[in-house]
């Protein structure tokens, strides 16, 4: 579930990275991060491990290491990912069935844990998203007028440009463009797509009822459709038009219409609904646009899909810079998190596994927390877009 985000839930907090037991303190620059401070700190210094429940942060381990293992190597791979690779065939040797003792003494054997943040800095920046649902069709009918499209065959990323190709897929992050008289040229942004530059092409893969609903699941990057006969059908991010993204809920409280600490979510979609043309305005202010795949043979249970291409882990999964970070890399997250727009913090301290990424997502010490599908997991994605 690449996306392009930045989700609320905006908290300080403090980042722990696991690295392989095989770096060494004198070796910290191993780990490969710019304008980077390091500090090695023992498990028994981490607040709340020692009662943290990890058998499920395992199983998620797992399961990106069979798709880290999978991978080809290559002369240029991270020195994490090296460490990763050593590590993983042990944690594929562990029976199937796990228990939260079993897997925390994993861990310590195998890791050790790093204080990391940006030269200068304490504390990273905790965010939060989650997967919506909301109605729609796979035609176009009365109610359902506004379309998701998929990735157009003439978007091209810059990454891909040269001959050199380090990743499949398409990122989250970095420019896009497509060729016009055989010049590569900035792609057409919100305004431009939603005024029809795409229309009559067929690419157009579900229709909604609401522009606001479209747009905030282009924020999530991910969606659950439920269709008029009761079908589900899940949606995921495909790729980008290449504009960088705009918090469309700052220009609210710059411009005054909304108070700092009044800014929600549902104080946004609120003004969209309230004041139409003034909330269509505001959302093309995010020139950011995201196109979407239909993904087949998921169950209706399951969890969203992350970059890695594996269903996400509710509360454990996160997406970091993977520009920076390797996927399969686990982190310990200390942090109050403000749930649900509460006013005090909820102590959000946990193991925690990548397997996600967005373009928003930017920095050593920069997380964004998976909390799940539907209503309940919305309420806690944070105060704003």
């Amino acid at each position: 579930m690449t996306r392009l985000r930045h989700a609320g839930l905006a908290v300080a907090c403090g980042t722990i990275v696991l690295s392989c037991g095989g770096f060494a303190a004198a070796n910290v620059g191993s780990l490969e991060f710019p304008d980077a401070q390091y500090e090695f700190v023992s498990f028994a210094e981490l607040d709340g491990w020692r009662t943290d429940k990890q058998a499920q942060v395992l199983a998620g381990f797992r399961k990106s290491c069979e798709v880290l293992m999978k991978r080809k190597d290559a002369p240029d791979v991270r020195a994490m990912e090296k460490g990763l690779r050593e590590v993983c065939p042990r944690a594929l040797a562990l029976p199937a069935s796990i228990d939260d003792a079993a897997a925390k003494k994993f861990f310590e054997e195998n890791f050790r844990p790093v204080r990391v943040s940006k030269l200068g800095e304490t504390t990273g920046l905790l965010t939060g998203y989650y997967e919506p649902e909301v109605p729609g069709s796979l035609t176009l009918t009365k109610g359902f007028t506004v379309p998701l499209y998929r990735r157009p065959p003439e978007l091209i990323s810059k990454a891909r440009l040269g001959k050199r190709v380090l990743r499949a897929g398409f990122p989250s992050t970095g420019g896009a463009g497509h060729r016009v008289n055989g010049k590569f040229v900035e792609y057409h942004d919100r305004a431009a797509i939603e005024d029809g530059a795409l229309a009559n092409r067929g690419l157009e893969i579900v229709w909604l009822r609401d522009a606001a609903d479209a747009f905030f699941i282009q924020i999530q990057g991910s969606a659950r459709i439920r269709l008029p006969d009761g079908k589900l059908v899940r949606v995921n991010y495909s790729a980008h038009n290449g504009h960088n993204y705009t918090a469309i809920g700052r220009n609210l409280i710059e411009t005054g219409i909304v108070q700092r600490d009044e800014i929600s979510m549902e104080n946004i979609r609120m003004f969209i609904a309230e004041m139409p043309d003034e909330g269509r305005e505001l959302m093309r202010k995010n020139r950011a646009f995201t196109f979407f795949r239909i993904i087949d043979n998921l169950p209706d249970d399951s969890e969203a899909v992350g970059a890695q291409g594996l269903s996400l882990v509710k509360d454990r999964s996160i997406a970091v810079d993977n520009k920076l970070h390797v996927y399969g890399s686990l982190f310990w997250i200390e942090a109050k998190l403000q749930l649900q727009n509460t006013k005090e913090g909820q102590v959000f301290n946990r193991l925690m596994v990548a397997q996600d990424t967005g373009s928003a997502i930017i920095g050593i010490a920069r997380a964004d927390i998976y909390f799940g599908g539907g209503a309940e997991a919305g309420s806690n994605r944070g105060p704003y877009p």
